[in-house]
């Protein structure tokens, strides 16, 4: 079992890569559920890898789809991701100015008053502070060195497909 699973980088890259995502993007919503809110840029970041996920699971699905140009297009994915993590980063550490309004969250609700009551006393959450960091690299720190390690893992699939 443990041979068929350190394999499957080897075996299947598409499928492993949509895997990658799938896991950072659930690490990315348990932080939320412990209560690190995500800023406006932190959701951009997410959506890069939900379409790997999308394009992992068409391209592992349809064996009849080449596989150079499915590695090509989710390593150009992953760099859109980690090309995002970088500009938060940048922002996170005043390298220049980043999104001007602030992003919280809001239930959605039929009645007026409680809406409003919502965005009132929701929290803003600033795309320039840093909610978490570990040895001194934020959370949009990591997302840029996955990414760019998952775009090289691609782009190196690729060439060899």
């Amino acid at each position: 079992m443990a041979t068929s699973i350190l394999s499957l980088p080897h075996r299947n890259p598409a499928l492993f890569a949509g895997l990658a995502a799938t896991l950072v993007l659930a690490t990315a919503f348990g932080f939320q559920l412990a209560g690190y809110h995500p800023c406006e840029m932190c959701w951009w970041q997410r959506y890069p890898y939900m379409a790997v996920m999308a394009l992992s699971l068409v391209g592992t699905a349809l064996p009849a789809i080449p596989r150079k140009p499915l590695l090509l297009m989710l390593s150009l994915t992953f760099a859109v991701g980690a090309g995002l993590a970088m500009f938060h980063v940048g922002v996170e550490q005043r390298w220049w100015e980043g999104v001007t309004t602030c992003s919280s969250l809001v239930g959605v609700t039929d009645d007026v008053n409680a809406a409003l009551d919502a965005i009132m006393n929701a929290p803003l959450i600033r795309c320039d502070e840093i909610a978490w960091s570990l040895f001194g690299i934020s959370m949009a720190g990591y997302n840029f060195l996955i990414a760019t390690a998952l775009t090289l893992f691609c782009l190196q699939k690729a060439r060899k497909a």
